[in-house]
């Protein structure tokens, strides 16, 4: 090894496989994502409340389904079977967007798609940290959000060369988000290599709390509290449009967002073991609560493009530091159950919080929405500050 690789060693083969995998993932899910709000307006005939119901619901059961696929992926002692049939679901479901007629089949399949995110995420996050030192896992959860954040990058890019050359052709665009998947089952299927979770306790174990300790707890409640402040991205594309931002451009607005999160990612999974995981998460969501109140207050078109900016930057700070801190706290036995929890507490959280969002911005208008989930961000940074982290990390069973 030499003295560039002893400092910064590279990453395991499934850290890397995984990242391309959401990245492909991402380009066809980012190219339809932009679109599916005006799509449900414009041609399908639902309204904003809808929109809630439709996102808040899949993200639901994605949730409910990152909890029973993590902690049954401890007691098998094997993720990978998750991970490509979860993308497998989601690739084969997101093309029929192009055939539907009504906004029921809009939520059918926005949820079929998010079972397949919920099969998958918890094994898949388990993985990255099985395979992976202690002292890498903030690099590669940030490489892995810079990926996932590039592909959603360029979903947008590709949307808006397709609409450009065929203008109108929604239908024919959602199709095309077929190809991707062909890839990137094949990609994970030869490509993943197993890695042990966990011991016998694993085997024995359940889908409760009992495993985890207060401060573990204590974050879940964090991330619960701070869920119910973030509402659909929906909501913030359809704010754009209100701001004067064409519907042309809301893929590009939607790219340039997703570049600044890879980038960022990147970076900041660098700086988690030397700021701490939970310094960058308290950073993080109180950037948060600002941008969020700062949409309320908007009036024109290029305030929608700064504040999409600021919202990237809250994702940079904060996904690989979340999902560092969940290992930081569990031991490797539980590790795909705690990961559960964590997307359980924000899936939990998300049909109620895009739901009130949704009614709050239809009753009342956006800066009763915006500053009530401020509000709730400033909350969830009060809650989170007296965890800390163990005095000595977890041990590795592997």
């Amino acid at each position: 090894m030499n003295a560039a690789e002893a400092k910064h060693p590279p990453l395991p083969r499934n850290v890397k496989l995984l990242g391309w995998a959401s990245l492909l993932n991402d380009v066809a899910s980012e190219m339809v994502y932009p679109l599916l709000p005006q799509f449900l307006v414009q041609v399908l005939g639902g309204n904003k409340l809808y929109l809630g119901l439709i996102e808040g619901a899949a993200d639901t059961a994605a949730s409910l389904l990152k909890l029973g696929s993590g902690g049954w992926s401890d007691r098998r002692g094997a993720r990978k079977g998750f991970v490509v049939f979860g993308y497998a679901l989601a690739g084969l479901l997101r093309p029929l967007l192009a055939v539907i007629w009504a906004p029921w089949q809009l939520l059918a399949i926005r949820v079929g798609d998010r079972v397949g995110k919920g099969l998958r995420t918890s094994p898949r996050d388990a993985m990255i940290a099985d395979s992976t030192a202690p002292e890498l896992r903030g690099r590669a959860f940030g490489f892995h959000r810079a990926m996932d954040h590039l592909g959603a990058a360029l979903g947008p890019v590709l949307a808006a060369a397709f609409l450009w050359c065929w203008p109108g052709q929604l239908r024919w665009l959602f199709l095309l988000t077929l190809a991707p998947g062909l890839v990137i089952v094949p990609l994970l299927l030869f490509g993943l290599r197993e890695a042990p979770p966990g011991g016998q306790e694993a085997a024995r174990g359940s889908w409760t709390l009992a495993p985890f300790d207060r401060r573990f707890r204590i974050y879940l409640v964090a991330v619960l509290v701070f869920s119910l402040s973030n509402s659909s991205d929906a909501f913030l594309l359809l704010r754009a449009g209100e701001l004067g931002v064409a519907t042309a451009l809301l893929p590009l607005l939607w790219c340039a967002f997703h570049l600044v999160k890879s980038a960022g990612n990147a970076l900041a999974g660098r700086s988690v073991n030397r700021f701490g995981p939970r310094a960058m998460i308290l950073v993080g969501w109180c950037l948060y609560a600002a941008v969020y109140l700062l949409f309320g207050l908007a009036t024109a078109a290029w305030h929608a493009w700064a504040l999409f900016l600021g919202y990237a930057f809250f994702f940079a700070l904060t996904e690989p530091a979340e999902k560092t801190l969940v290992a930081s706290l569990v031991d490797s036995d539980h590790r795909g159950l705690a990961y559960g929890w964590f997307n359980f507490a924000i899936g939990l959280a998300t049909l109620p919080s895009s739901l009130i969002f949704g009614m709050l911005y239809q009753q009342y208008g956006a800066l009763a929405a915006f500053g009530c989930g401020s509000a709730l961000a400033v909350t969830a940074a009060g809650i989170l500050l007296p965890v800390s982290l163990p005095r000595t990390p977890r041990v590795d069973s592997r």
